[in-house]
């Protein structure tokens, strides 16, 4: 198994945190990682990308080449767009739908949606909906969890003696 993923996207995103995200899970089955990063403007919205490889052989270079790249995972369209020359013939990119506009020459939008359109393998996500919705839902998660829990204490007190643990449902 081998698998190459550009993450792309601009500075105060979380790229490097998902690169470490997903390279930690890698390690824990018990994968061989390699991970570069580039994030030099990144404090001011520029450009950050990180090159994640993992497989279950030995690697020898942290660099994906130039066609390489199973998957580009972006949380901004134009960056995926950027990094298209990287991806293999039937590889997949999976972006965000909406732009992070933060200079003034920003390509169309919607020339970059019809490009993004014409591609064969790509899931395109609205991820700054996809974050709100799964945050208040967490939200009123959190709190039944809060309710759970003090019950759970409640319960645990009582039975102690008569169960070594208590796992609430």
């Amino acid at each position: 198994m081998k698998k190459d993923i550009i993450l792309a996207g601009v500075g105060g995103q979380g790229i490097l945190s998902i690169a470490t995200v997903i390279g930690e899970a890698a390690l824990a089955e018990g994968l061989f990682i390699k991970q570069a990063e580039v994030h030099g403007m990144s404090q001011r919205g520029g450009d950050v990308q990180s090159n994640l490889r993992i497989s279950s052989q030995e690697i020898a270079s942290d660099l994906i080449p130039v066609g390489g790249a199973d998957i580009i995972v972006s949380l901004e369209p134009m960056e995926a767009l950027r990094y298209l020359p990287y991806l293999k013939k039937e590889g997949w990119i999976v972006t965000s739908s909406v732009p992070f506009v933060n200079i003034d020459n920003y390509p169309d939008i919607e020339a970059l949606r019809e490009h993004l359109d014409r591609l064969p393998n790509r899931v395109v996500l609205d991820v700054e909906q996809l974050a709100r919705s799964r945050c208040a839902r967490a939200v009123g998660q959190h709190g039944a969890a809060g309710r759970r829990r003090a019950h759970a204490r409640h319960r645990v007190r009582e039975d102690r003696g008569r169960r070594k643990t208590y796992l609430p449902a």
